[in-house]
């Protein structure tokens, strides 16, 4: 029972749900909770409390603020007088700790026998799956956390909801659905891997229609076909599935380290 807290930010870590761990740090004179107390803010729910009555609620609103506004984590002091409408008479120190899971958002496109082991694979990593595909028989009765199935007829138009930054796997049982979703993703410059599944040749063919269509060289250049790591030559679902997370993984250091560099120049 005493890590109910941790249980419930781990849970809210997978499903990529921020939160604010607030802990009684300290008290003084009468409090209705011990030093130690904790409980868990999100944005809809409160998990666990640290005493009730006006000091929690208000501790609740400052926790979402704080997730509204990404405020770093900081120690308030609550006297618990009459203008708290408490009679406790002590004093309450609370830490507020903003929690925001480092996830990243992978598009899938296509739920065949690749994609299903894409998921299997990705579904251990921190990040958001969103699952595309025409069909709705292709996806299975149950997928891992974490991954929301979109059945759409016209996936290349669900690129525009996806986020910035996003990274898009392309692997649709249809040719002309990965050309349309690929040269739209490539139009749109916004995000940090087109990723489509093929050999060289298809790239060749892929490019030329790219092309036709009035894509420039330096968009044309963001595609990433074939897609996995070097030295994996396997064909296998799974040894895709595999040589494809890592590379993302490489990637997402390599993007990391960039952007480290670029606030110490800043600073």
């Amino acid at each position: 029972m005493t890590s109910f807290w941790l249980n419930a930010l781990t849970d809210l870590d997978a499903r990529g749900i921020p939160a604010v761990l607030i802990t009684v740090a300290a008290t003084e004179g009468s409090a209705p909770r011990e030093a130690g107390t904790k409980m868990v803010v999100t944005p809809d729910e409160a998990i666990g409390t640290i005493g009730g009555g006006t000091l929690e609620f208000r501790a609740i609103d400052i926790a979402r603020q704080m997730l509204a506004g990404k405020q770093a984590p900081s120690l308030r002091k609550f006297p618990l007088g009459p203008s708290m409408g408490q009679c406790c008479g002590g004093t309450v120190t609370l830490l507020f700790e903003p929690q925001r899971p480092d996830l990243f958002t992978v598009a899938l496109f296509g739920a065949g026998h690749v994609g299903k082991a894409m998921v299997q694979v990705l579904s251990a990593l921190p990040c958001k799956i969103r699952w595309f595909d025409p069909r709705p028989d292709a996806f299975p009765d149950h997928v891992p956390p974490g991954v929301e199935i979109e059945i759409t007829n016209a996936p290349e138009r669900e690129v525009t909801s996806l986020p910035d930054n996003a990274w898009l796997l392309i692997m649709s049982h249809s040719h002309a659905l990965d050309l349309g979703i690929a040269a739209k993703a490539l139009q749109e410059s916004r995000f940090s891997f087109v990723g489509l599944i093929g050999s060289e040749t298809k790239r060749a063919r892929f490019v030329k229609r790219f092309r036709e269509v009035g894509l420039s060289d330096e968009q044309i250049a963001r595609l990433t076909c074939p897609i996995g790591i070097d030295g994996i030559s396997g064909k296998h679902p799974g040894e895709i599935a595999i040589a494809t997370a890592a590379q993302i993984l490489k990637l997402r250091e390599a993007q990391k380290r960039t952007l480290r560099v670029v606030d110490e120049s800043a600073a």
